[in-house]
């Protein structure tokens, strides 16, 4: 209830004000507090005479004028406030003019953090390569850092008789490896969605209407997901815990800190944790800032369209607008001596006083916002009702409209970005990988967040990594990702920054946190150290993190490909420029080319070798009509009427290919328009009696669509060739997949059109199937008992072979073709090898049975390699978003073996995959990062094969060989360097190179 001046309240506003809906949608909706609309509809019909009257009586205090001299509702009585009531009062209204933030003096002499558990050893970091975060990522040296009771107490030359006198100390040789701060991460929703995924336990997004910002997230987070550890593993110590996008105002956000505290509680996690959350009432306690979450767009559908959302907001603020007005006018008063004219009560509101404090500049608002109008909507709002917003998440377009961002209110906001996750749905079809550089040129500060569970919280720093790779200085990259978020967030003083007297979040790395493939070798928070992972039973085991990382390149910051043209295109283009290549079918001269790596006649990728047997050379590769006609020093360094292209020390190697997604079925995966559309579903009997077909088994050629954004920016990253198929895994989003997932097809990623020559590489590759249990969002699925007993039905035969369900399995039973099973369950896996065997005793054949996804397939390691059966692991790097996928090999720094070493080590024939279509261009890094990850166990031949040739026999693709195989030409280095960009694609099928 909002308090008022006015005495008494009708029973029922006017009928005008009870029908001045919050918002207007087609849904229920939610009503304004009515006695809040009837006040602020008094308030609008007398404030000239209030203001009028206030202003003689501040004016003139012992002149007395009377409210009935304003003509004015009088008083009942005569209101008398005791001095403790009065002093409490002022108090308070200091308190709400007070600025938020910590003390001037919150470092100065700070020897004990807030969060220190006692019998916590300090910690010296000796002989470190340092970067404090400061100046913009700028501040980088050599030296020490001490870690004691929570805090930092010396960086850099620390004095001999500090280090005497710090006792319980544990020393850390650095080595002159990297040491940042704890890895801040300002968009996630961790603890609200867990991991793994249950129904029971998603408490992101809530559906009680469009405005609520009474709401916290921190009521809603669990002290058991998993998600936490693997987050440190990848050095991420803080986290905004935001409320979802479903909402206009979502919610209060808070940041928390990932390590397990003594109390187990979910406040113990929060840092600064606000007064109005501690319950602290003292009015002179510290003033420390809140978070709020907002949306716009695409998202807040269920309440209406963007005018809908516009007004919701703008209603919302004006009532909070009201209410401050009260409150400052309630002050006024009291400042001036005028306590005859107060109410008892101070004016607020439990449910608007979240949006009182953002117009009174204490709230950091965190806006999920995408598209240009939407920006530009959110800017007039903020100039309207006066307030800031700090920062605007995924922002897709706003490396397109910078001016409209320097015209909010109060400052420019940070822009928190995904580095390349674009194109998923219609408002992100305008995002690139150059907005981070861009906004950056414009002065506006750049945030790489992960919004996790969408992309794992883990690998936060490959977000900053793939930003620095697309141009952003190296300062501002890691910036990103460290001081940047915890300054826009109002808590550098605490987090993000190295500094004495900060809080001891650290991260010690393997390499250079720039490198692709970088990994934490120890993880403090708040001086305790949580990875290495304690052991519980007090004994290690041993983690072993860098082998093969040894040398000093990986110490350096990364160098990385000029791009300069190509963001300038892009920006001419607003945000879509043309990605096809310009074909060229005469001769092409590659000169300074350092590698060449060729498919063998044997299906291997293998380095070509000089004349004298020596690996790598400086020399020229000449291409006639697409086919590769001479390789080597002896070749002519001259066009001879072709055209010439210095690689600098780049390489040419085979395409790469791409699987798991639904490349090329689709432009936009989140618009069901672009899209082929749901496929039938067979197990609820919803198959159209037109196809006469039990199964309704369909092919995914006949869906392909060519030249999409993705399949194109894959083409232009090396991944030449696409298996897509109409299988859907089971995961976080959407409805439990369909079992029977049709006939996979083969394409040539840069083709343009069907027709064309090579664009289709295989019209029918594999057939699919989808087994694991129901989705946690969609519930009541079918049952995994049954899905297996269905398939078992299928190989035995049973089903007419003059029909194309019967057909097709008859072939899989047979070997003819794969059976690709999407499956991450050990338990369900063992069921399959079982179900395997007895179908080949039937049958007297052998199948060619592969597991895709495979998240547990580690588990079966032996037994998956002793049935001959394949693996595609799916995503590359696993997370165990449900229950099938919960037992995770996640590798170093947790556990020395990765899932995909265990299986190479069973002798087990492994490819990787991706599950979205924007993943594709990530082949070349998904592969190295595998081979990285390692500690050197798997070779960059075996990286190729990953990608390359294993894929392509696991999925039975035939007919790639060094004739028809296209091959990929990159500046600056390997495919899988750092330093390398794609400049052409050679075709010896379609007779022509591609040149970029």
């Amino acid at each position: 209830m909002i308090f008022t001046f006015v005495p008494t309240i009708p029973q029922k506003p006017p009928l005008a004000i009870r029908n001045n809906h919050l918002y207007t949608a087609h849904r229920p909706q939610i009503h304004v507090n009515p006695e809040a609309q009837w006040w602020a509809f008094q308030r609008d019909a007398t404030t000239l005479k209030e203001d009028n009257c206030q202003r003689r009586i501040l004016q003139c205090p012992q002149r007395r004028a009377s409210q009935a001299d304003c003509g004015l509702p009088p008083h009942e009585s005569r209101r008398i406030f005791s001095v403790r009531q009065q002093q409490d009062i002022l108090s308070r209204c200091a308190a709400i003019r007070a600025e938020p933030g910590p003390p001037a003096d919150f470092l100065v002499g700070r020897d004990k953090s807030d969060r220190f558990e006692p019998g916590t050893n300090a910690t010296l970091i000796r002989n470190a390569n340092i970067f404090t975060g400061e100046n913009n990522g700028t501040v980088v040296f050599r030296g020490d850092v001490l870690l004691d009771k929570g805090i930092i107490r010396a960086i850099g030359d620390i004095p001999g008789r500090v280090i005497e006198n710090t006792p319980n100390l544990t020393t850390v040789e650095a080595n002159g490896a990297w040491v940042t701060p704890g890895l801040v991460d300002m968009h996630s929703h961790l603890g609200v969605v867990s991991t793994p995924v249950m129904g029971g336990a998603i408490d992101v997004d809530s559906e009680k209407g469009p405005i609520l910002p009474w709401l916290r997230s921190v009521d809603g987070l669990n002290t058991h997901d998993e998600g936490y550890q693997l987050a440190m593993a990848g050095g991420v110590t803080t986290v905004q815990v935001l409320p979802g996008s479903n909402n206009a105002i979502g919610g209060q956000s808070f940041f928390v800190k990932l390590r397990p505290t003594s109390e187990r509680s979910a406040i113990a996690m929060i840092v600064d944790p606000p007064n109005s959350l501690t319950g602290d009432s003292g009015w002179t306690a510290p003033n420390r800032w809140r978070h709020m979450k907002q949306a716009c767009g695409e998202n807040l559908r269920r309440y209406g369209n963007r005018m809908d959302t516009m007004w919701s907001f703008r209603s919302a603020y004006n009532e909070a607008k009201n209410i401050k007005a009260a409150q400052d006018l309630y002050c006024e008063r009291a400042e001036a001596g005028l306590w005859d004219t107060l109410d008892y009560v101070f004016p607020e509101s439990l449910k608007w006083e979240m949006l009182v404090d953002v117009l009174r500049g204490k709230v950091k608002i965190s806006n999920h916002c995408y598209e240009a109008v939407d920006l530009d909507a959110l800017v007039r709002l903020s100039n309207e009702f006066k307030f800031n917003i700090a920062s605007i998440h995924h922002a897709a377009e706003a490396w397109l409209v910078p001016d409209v961002l320097k015209r909010m209110w109060g400052g420019i906001p940070t822009v928190a970005l995904f580095a390349t996750t674009y194109r998923f749905k219609r408002e992100s079809y305008r995002g690139s990988e150059y907005a981070p550089r861009v906004l950056a040129d414009e002065g506006i500060p750049v945030v790489m967040k992960s919004d996790h569970p969408v992309l794992n919280s883990r690998y936060l720093v490959y977000e900053a990594q793939q930003a620095h790779y697309f141009g952003l200085p190296q300062n501002l990259a890691l910036a990103s990702v460290t001081s940047t978020p915890a300054t826009a967030a109002g808590l550098s003083h605490r987090i993000g920054v190295l500094q004495k007297g900060a809080d001891a979040d650290v991260v010690l790395w393997d390499s250079h946190p720039l490198q692709f493939g970088a990994t934490p070798v120890k993880v403090w928070i708040d001086g305790i150290l949580q990875i290495p992972v304690p052991a519980k039973d007090g004994q290690n085991v041993p983690v072993e993190v860098g082998k093969g990382k040894e040398g000093d390149r990986w110490r350096r910051v990364p160098s990385v490909p000029n791009w300069d043209k190509e963001r300038e295109e892009a920006l001419k283009w607003d945000g879509l420029p043309p990605l096809k290549g310009r074909s060229q079918a005469d001769r092409i001269t590659f000169t300074n080319v350092k590698k060449v790596w060729k498919r063998t006649h044997e299906g291997n990728v293998e380095e070509f070798g000089n004349e004298d047997g020596s690996s790598g050379f400086a020399g020229n590769v000449v291409v006639l009509n697409g086919k590769i006609a001479c390789i080597g020093k002896t070749c002519p360094n001259h066009a001879d009427g072709g055209k010439m292209i210095d690689l600098k020390g780049g390489s040419i190697s085979p395409g790469l290919m791409s699987y798991g997604s639904p490349l090329g079925l689709g432009e936009i995966m989140g618009e069901p328009s672009t899209l082929d559309g749901e496929i039938p579903d067979a197990m609820a009997g919803k198959v159209p009696k037109l196809l006469d077909d039990a199964g309704g088994l369909v092919r995914a050629m006949d869906a392909l669509v060519f030249q999409t954004r993705d399949a194109l920016t894959a083409y232009r990253s090396g991944v030449t060739f696409a298996t897509s198929s109409l299988a859907k895994p089971i995961n976080l989003g959407g409805p439990s997949p369909r079992f029977l997932s049709g006939l996979s097809v083969a394409f040539r990623t840069g083709a343009s059109h069907a027709m064309e020559q090579g664009a289709i590489v295989q019209d029918v590759v594999a057939l699919h199937v989808t087994l694991g249990r129901t989705s946690p969002i969609a519930p009541y699925g079918t049952s995994v008992s049954t899905q297996l007993a269905a398939l078992r039905r299928l190989l035995y035969g049973w089903e007419s072979r003059d029909k194309e369900t019967g057909y097709w399995f008859r072939k899989a039973a047979e070997g003819v073709i794969p059976l690709v099973i999407e499956v991450d369950s050990a338990d369900i896996m063992a069921s399959l090898l079982i179900m395997k065997a007895d179908v080949e005793d039937r049958i007297g054949s052998r199948m060619r049975m592969v597991f895709s996804g495979a998240a547990e397939a580690h588990l079966l390691a032996h037994e998956i390699s002793t049935s001959q059966v394949g693996v595609i692991l799916n995503p590359a790097r696993p997370y165990p978003s449900v229950w099938d996928q919960r037992r995770i090999l996640p590798g170093p720094p947790l556990t020395n073996d990765t899932a995909l070493v265990a299986l190479l080590n069973e002798g087990v024939i492994v490819g990787l995959g991706i599950r979205n279509s924007w993943e594709a261009r990530h082949a070349r890094y998904d592969a190295n990062w595998a081979s990285l990850e390692s500690n050197g166990r798997i070779k960059e031949h075996q990286a190729y094969a990953l990608v390359t040739t294993d894929l392509e026999n696991l999925l039975g693709v035939r007919d790639i060989d060094g004739e028809t195989a296209d091959l990929v030409a990159t500046e600056g280095g390997s495919i899988f360097d750092q330093s390398s960009k794609v400049v052409g694609v050679i075709s010896p099928k379609r007779g022509f190179v591609d040149i970029f």
